[in-house]
């Protein structure tokens, strides 16, 4: 049966599309965002979308349709919250056995680093992440972003250039 004829009303259909994108869209936002708890929540916000929209919804489409639905509701969030990265600081009492001085670095390099990866654009910020945390290919990037392979290559250039103009030759990627 060609796809266009597959509902994505039937619930075995939603429970395919739920089980194939969920971790992948979850993921993707989470990268943008830092935050898996929003993460998540756009993500079932965007499903339950789908399942109330399922009639008009053409199953061959609804992979790209997910990923936009939870990029525009990130966007959304975006006016009133921040980058969670660089806010992130979690205590740790195994630093006993570290010179103060070493912690201090690391902390101040951690820092530094969270800072310049929020610092980057956000299309930048989501397919350095996409490739670095998720160990995602340029390709599979190109495909939850809609964008070219060659548009995911410019910004992954652009965002190691800023990278490295914001950390100088402290950063090995």
């Amino acid at each position: 049966m060609p796809d266009k004829e597959i509902s994505v009303c039937e619930e075995k259909n939603f429970d395919t599309l739920f089980n194939s994108h969920y971790e992948s869209a979850r993921n993707y936002l989470y990268y943008k965002c830092g935050d898996l708890q929003q993460a998540e929540d756009i993500v079932q916000d965007a499903f339950v979308k789908i399942w109330k929209q399922c009639a008009d919804i053409i199953y061959a489409t609804a992979k790209s349709l997910i990923f936009k639905i939870c990029n525009n509701a990130l966007l959304n969030e975006f006016a009133h919250k921040k980058v969670v990265l660089r806010y992130e600081a979690i205590p740790r009492d195994d630093k006993d056995h570290e010179s103060p001085d070493f912690i201090l670095e690391t902390e101040e390099f951690k820092n530094k680093l969270e800072q310049a990866i929020a610092n980057l654009s956000v299309k930048e910020r989501e397919v350095f992440l996409l490739s670095r945390i998720d160990k995602k290919t340029y390709k599979e990037i190109a495909e939850i972003t809609g964008i070219t392979v060659k548009a995911v290559e410019r910004r992954m250039s652009h965002a190691f250039i800023n990278l490295r103009k914001m950390l100088g030759n402290d950063l090995k990627i």
